[in-house]
């Protein structure tokens, strides 16, 4: 089968599609035959490893230990270990696995589900990591309540899509922050209210946010709780390489007891998520928005795309 490998880090130059050996599922796992994947900043981090900790979560101190990437995908699984209880040959599924960029992949059954049915294969890879991304950090983090007025910064990438969405469906009162050229899709997708990151700093007018969730966090810190509300809670979802350790080293430091919090979401996989998310999707409540298409051998030029940070949505990848 044909396959994304690496076998250092660096920019996308060092990928290469190769032919290796087709996986033969375990007892407890599921082969699938991959139809679509999805990019998501998660494959650039283990891909370049310019956040350092990458090195010490798995991802090997001087060169990656697995050689694969790939984590969204949506596919039909073609074999079963005896152990699995869930899937049989013919389902299609989608899920958060390990090794997505290739044309079969196994995994265990408690990272999938079945695939929304009203979604194409290249819509469903869409949704994994951003949507758990949104809906933990939205839900689980920022206990987001109806009525509340929330502020989506990033709002026109991969997560930051879902999470307008999502936080609309919770109730809130919801802003998105994004470039001119994006606001319309800001608005199509349910924004209340839109700011053109451009044109104004959010930070730095009179307006105030229960809660504040940052698909893509360029402000320092101490301006994002200037922007809450006495009790509101700030949520970075992503952002560069010195807003994400800001918020890991001085997040806590600069929660309030009984006031202001400060934290951070990373996606936890989790086939409850997922479960929950494929009825958003069949209901039409959540719809993913996707930008551009690559093949598998264009696996490089996606990731390249994603690099620059300008995705409107999210990137995906055709498999078949």
């Amino acid at each position: 089968m044909k396959a994304i490998v690496y076998t250092k880090y660096g920019s996308p130059d060092v990928l290469e599609l190769k032919e290796v050996e087709k996986p033969i599922p375990k007892d407890d796992e599921v082969l699938i035959k991959i139809y679509a994947a999805s990019v998501n900043a998660y494959d650039w981090h283990f891909l370049t490893a310019d956040i350092f900790l990458i090195r010490f979560m798995g991802g090997g101190f001087f060169k990656p230990k697995d050689h694969r990437l790939g984590a969204d995908v949506s596919g039909r699984v073609e074999a079963v270990g005896k152990n699995i209880k869930q899937f049989k040959p013919g389902d299609d599924v989608f899920g958060m696995i390990r090794g997505g960029f290739a044309e079969y992949a196994c995994a265990a059954e408690n990272l999938l589900a079945l695939k929304p049915y009203n979604l194409s294969f290249e819509e469903a890879a869409a949704v994994p990591m951003a949507g758990s991304t949104a809906l933990q950090g939205l839900r689980d983090e920022g206990k987001v309540q109806p009525g509340q007025k929330v502020l989506i910064n990033g709002a026109s990438g991969g997560v930051g899509t879902f999470a307008v969405q999502i936080a609309k469906l919770f109730g809130a009162e919801v802003t998105a922050v994004c470039s001119t050229r994006n606001l319309e899709q800001a608005r199509s997708i349910g924004a209340d209210h839109v700011i053109d990151y451009t044109k104004e700093n959010f930070t730095k007018s009179d307006k105030h946010y229960d809660l504040i969730f940052a698909a893509n966090g360029y402000h320092p810190l101490s301006d994002y709780k200037r922007a809450l509300t006495p009790k509101g809670i700030y949520i970075m979802a992503g952002g560069s390489k010195a807003q994400i350790f800001q918020a890991m080293l001085m997040g806590k430091l600069m929660s309030e007891k009984g006031g202001r919090k400060m934290g951070g979401v990373s996606a936890k996989r989790s086939q409850k998520d997922l479960a929950f998310l494929k009825e958003l999707l069949e209901a039409g409540k959540v719809v993913p928005v996707i930008d551009r298409r690559f093949t598998l051998s264009e696996t490089a030029e996606a990731l390249r795309y994603l690099g620059e940070g300008h995705a409107r949505g999210k990137v995906v990848i055709t498999i078949v």
